[in-house]
């Protein structure tokens, strides 16, 4: 029988509560994901992401931004604005009948373009920085071999989700065959955007 440490269980649990929270980052990965566009590099560098921050914390660098409240300050405003712009172009689309689109087509968005968005809403949300810092010192909390078990976990539930998310989320595509479904997701993201924008802007 084999036996699953304690600490991968706890960090798969604890990540998936985090990760799964509704954000601009898994909103952007849903209309990729509905579109077919990219969704394997998406995926890829949300995990990605995930693995570098969360291990920069286990060592300790969390404490380090911590110890910088500059750099949150920065990463508010500039996510905070980022996400608000964002949010305010998705509105315009979801009033535009003319550009709303079928389930797995519509304008290509390229994938330069659609990395640097992506890259954008995660590394500009200062509420990921703050996750780590909790992240980190909850692994510490398990002992030298204990962290990285429980970085394990962490590490799981993220490539868990993004892919469950990315390339699950075509089999939402018969339910959005019609414009009108288009422009009704394209309202809800851009209220999720909007309120997580103006919520970072304002300290929230």
């Amino acid at each position: 029988m084999v036996t699953v440490p304690l600490p991968i269980v706890a960090g798969l649990l604890t990540g998936l509560a985090l990760i799964a929270a509704v954000g601009a980052q898994n909103a952007y990965l849903l209309r990729q994901g509905l579109r077919r566009q990219h969704v394997g590099a998406l995926v890829a560098l949300c995990a990605l992401s995930d693995v570098v921050l969360i291990g920069l914390a286990v060592l300790g660098v969390g404490a380090a931004v911590q110890q910088w409240p500059a750099f949150l300050t920065l990463a508010r405003w500039g996510g905070g604005l980022f996400v608000i712009g964002y949010g305010l172009h998705v509105g315009w689309r979801a009033l535009r009948p003319g550009e709303t689109l079928v389930a797995g087509a519509g304008r290509q968005v390229s994938l330069r373009r659609a990395l640097t968005t992506m890259a954008a809403l995660t590394w500009l949300n200062p509420h990921l920085y703050l996750d780590i810092i909790v992240l980190g010192s909850i692994a510490n909390t398990h002992g030298p071999q204990g962290r990285w078990w429980y970085y394990a976990g962490l590490v799981g539930a993220s490539i868990l989700w993004f892919s469950a998310l990315g390339f699950g989320s075509r089999r939402l595509a018969p339910l959005l065959a019609r414009p009108r479904a288009w422009q009704v997701l394209d309202a809800l993201i851009a209220l999720v955007m909007l309120g997580l924008g103006v919520a970072l802007l304002t300290g929230g």
